[in-house]
This record gives C-alpha cells, structure tokens and sequence, in this order.
C-alpha cells in the first residue's frame, strides 16, 4: 500500500474553534470543493507568509508647521497643562 505525500508531512491534532467561524470555513470549504483541513493550512499559510504588521512598529510620519506663530502671549504664561487650561476656560477631563 502507497502512502500519499501529504501522510508524510501532516500530523493530527485536535483544535477548540469558534463555533461560527467553524461553520465559515466548513461552508468556504465546501464551495470550494476543498477540505477543511486545506482551508485552514491556507489560512496558516497565508498567516505566516506576510511578515508581522504591528501598528506600535510603524513609523508615523507627522505634519510640521513651518510658518509664523505660536501661542498666544496669555497662553505663554502657562508653566504646565493645568495652568494652560484655566487661561482657556476649559475644565480638565479626568
């Protein structure tokens, strides 16, 4: 008896998945003719094929105001944020 090369290369396993993206990819699977086992090694592939994109890692890159101006003279005088919010009127959110 032949094995198939896929026998080589696998091993079995047991998975606790969500019910409804169980049921997704059980119905992907069925229109397209695949597995389900094909359409999560896709899905892992797919995963581990893109290198990791983390919002934290990327760098941003800001707009810089080149022109005259700054503060207001009033609000100059303030030495910290509370002090900058009473010249404005505002009330500090807590």
């Amino acid at each position: 008896m032949q094995k198939s090369a896929q026998s080589f290369n696998s091993m079995r396993t047991t998975l606790d998945l969500d019910d409804q993206l169980l049921r997704q990819a059980k119905a992907l699977a069925a229109s397209e003719r695949k597995s389900l086992t094909q359409v999560i090694e896709e899905g892992l592939a797919m995963r581990f094929s893109k290198p990791e994109q983390s919002r934290l890692n990327k760098a941003v890159s800001l707009p810089v105001f080149h022109g005259k101006g700054g503060l207001l003279p009033p609000a100059r005088k303030a030495k910290n944020y509370r002090e900058l919010l009473d010249i404005m009127g505002e009330k500090e959110i807590t």
